[in-house]
């Protein structure tokens, strides 16, 4: 797998950085896992009769970093990127037309925004907007939830990314 550095998460953070920390850990190890791959190879789904790619998740991550952080932490009044009620899994869809390149920058940025969203808050605050079960989150969830959220999905990028090129790793 080619390279790229990742910062380890501290042992000896306060809570706040530690969570921060871990978050951040995850969102590198899953452009890790996409890195030195062709557009062709991000779309391919390695497992068949799966759908599953790279950069699927990388679309999906995206719209869950702008849900949590932007629509339910920050209360923002926006839709998602890439799915919808009509079609929900329309964030793990990609195309011939669908590019590493747009891919990579849409992430990015919901990325930056979720933090620029959750720099001014305390791990207490409470969200802006309730869930569609109704429910408040306080920040230091919605950082918890994200954790596992990528951690789950860069166990799926591992056999990805096994499956496309043989390249395995942390």
């Amino acid at each position: 797998m080619t390279t790229t550095e990742r910062t380890e998460p501290s042992t000896t953070a306060a809570e706040r950085d530690m969570l921060e920390g871990w978050l951040e850990y995850h969102r590198e190890t899953l452009m890790l896992k996409c890195a030195g791959l062709s557009d062709e190879q991000l779309r391919t789904a390695a497992l068949p009769p799966s759908a599953l790619t790279l950069m699927g998740l990388v679309r999906h991550l995206a719209d869950v970093e702008r849900y949590w952080f932007r629509e339910i932490m920050a209360g923002e009044d926006i839709s998602a990127l890439y799915y919808s009620e009509e079609d929900p899994d329309g964030d793990f869809r990609v195309t011939d037309e669908t590019t590493w390149v747009q891919t990579q920058e849409a992430w990015r940025a919901e990325v930056a925004a979720a933090r620029a969203a959750a720099a001014p808050l305390s791990l207490d605050d409470l969200s802006g907007a309730k869930s569609g079960s109704g429910k408040s989150f306080n920040l230091r969830w919605i950082i918890t939830h994200m954790i596992e959220e990528y951690a789950r999905h860069n166990g799926h990028a591992d056999l990805l990314r096994e499956q496309i090129d043989g390249a395995t790793g942390e």
